[in-house]
């Protein structure tokens, strides 16, 4: 059974560092992934909403073109290749986190699904590491809430939304936080009728 000082599970913002810090010291550590390097802000959060954001907005700023004294005609977005481009950006960064992480000295990258066997062993791929600690860095996914209905139909959350290449003709957002308001933004922008529906008194209303 191979040893490692520590095992981190996960390539989302904190795991990359902290086995850096690791391999620094002269470490052993192993840093496990079973989908894409560089967790939620580098494949479906900040990295590809706001290269999204950037194209909606160079496409609201171009249908104003009169307001600014240059027109550019009708404004006509083509949402397969604003994917494209959403997908070089944050490909760019997913291959950089995983070129760093395998160039690091005392670093091991495993890619699979961890399973937590015991408080100092992890098992991925039908082998099992032991470990003096363990780092769990796997982030979240979007919670679907209990609506009526909402199961009977098909829907995106925030990280299918990453792989639409079309514009929907309405698109209607359940919740009004700042995550929802972002898409509704953009595709009001790229050109969508857009439908908030937020249940509490205001939209970004007061967390507790």
């Amino acid at each position: 059974m191979k040893h490692f000082d520590a095992i981190i599970i996960g390539t989302g913002q904190a795991g990359p560092s902290l086995a850096a810090r690791f391999a620094a010291a002269g470490k052993a550590v192993a840093i496990i992934e079973r989908h894409k390097f560089g967790g939620t802000c580098v494949n479906t959060g900040c990295i590809p909403t706001k290269t999204l954001v950037a194209s909606a907005y160079a496409a609201h700023v171009a249908g104003r073109g009169d307001e600014y004294g240059f027109t550019t005609g009708n404004v006509r977005v083509d949402m397969k290749r604003v994917k494209a481009r959403k997908d070089s950006v944050s490909g760019r960064s997913n291959k950089g986190v995983e070129e760093w992480l395998r160039g690091l000295k005392n670093c091991t990258v495993i890619q699979g699904h961890a399973r937590l066997q015991s408080s100092n062993t992890v098992s991925v791929n039908d082998e099992v590491f032991e470990t003096d600690k363990i780092y769990i860095n796997v982030g979240g996914r979007a919670a679907v809430p209990e609506m009526p209905g909402v199961h009977e139909i098909p829907f995106f959350n925030n990280s299918s939304m990453m792989d639409i290449d079309f514009l929907p003709e309405h698109l209607v957002v359940v919740g009004g936080s700042y995550v929802g308001l972002e898409f509704a933004q953009m595709y009001r922008r790229f050109g969508s009728e857009v439908t908030i529906v937020e249940m509490g008194p205001r939209l970004i209303g007061a967390r507790r």
